[in-house]
């Protein structure tokens, strides 16, 4: 026996946090019996419906996808653009968990477990993502600097964990950057840059967390261990504290 919401995000329908709104709302019923107070515990053959939607419980799944240049990620694109669950053939209900832009390539993660994508996204659990950008023009330190100060996103001061200059192109007039973040703003990457005047010309998702990209070729994906989830749970746990 578990608690309905957790086993409302278990199913993969919505996160916990979500599921307790729809149960407090009135649109959770379970065996036919409207639910309106949290705390109420079912099992697996217990009818569960939100919102007018049957649920089924289904095994949860892991993955990490080296996602291609050009790819969307979402889990359906009203324009016919390829989304990161074209890489996937399964009848399981997947999604991304948060948002890598459409010419951004590298580590993205996609679950069907929506308490453990809600961990992984929450800002307060800072879990790091490190990325390698090429920038246009030739960073120096005094831009490193500021950026290293924190930059205004949002109405939110983003820091990021880690700034490094990895290499410089004089011919081209470019150079390669890793950049360490634990926040989720929308471009946030390419934003921290351009507050410091340079263009983002290709940006690469190296990691998240301790999961990276080693024997993935792009467009790859593969199942996360129960052991990699586990530590993903530990960690979120830990820095959430």
């Amino acid at each position: 026996m578990i608690r309905l919401q957790k086993a409302i995000s278990d199913s993969g329908f919505c996160s916990r946090r979500k599921a307790e709104e729809y149960i407090l709302k009135g649109k959770v019923f379970v065996n036919g019996n409207k639910i309106t107070e949290l705390g109420v515990k079912v099992s697996n053959t217990d009818d569960i419906i939100v919102d007018g939607n049957l649920l089924s419980y289904t095994e949860k799944e892991y993955y990490v996808l080296n996602k291609p240049r050009g790819v969307i990620s979402s889990t359906k694109d009203d324009k016919g653009r390829k989304t990161v669950l074209d890489f996937f053939d399964t009848d399981k209900r997947l999604y991304p968990i948060g948002r890598l832009d459409y010419d951004t390539t590298g580590v993205i993660l996609i679950t069907n477990d929506g308490e453990f994508a809600n961990l992984m996204m929450h800002p307060k659990n800072m879990i790091q993502k490190s990325y390698i950008a090429k920038l246009k023009g030739i960073i120096d330190g005094s831009s490193i600097k500021k950026i290293k100060s924190g930059t205004i996103i949002d109405g939110v001061k983003c820091i990021p964990d880690r700034v490094k200059l990895k290499s410089i192109d004089k011919k081209s007039n470019t150079c390669i950057v890793e950049i360490v973040i634990h926040d989720g703003k929308n471009h946030e990457v390419k934003r921290i840059f351009q507050n410091a005047g340079y263009d983002v010309i290709k940006l690469k998702r190296e990691s998240f967390g301790f999961i990276s990209l080693d024997g993935l070729s792009s467009g790859k994906k593969r199942k996360l261990t129960k052991k990699e989830v586990k530590q993903l749970y530990n960690l979120a746990n830990k820095k959430g504290l």
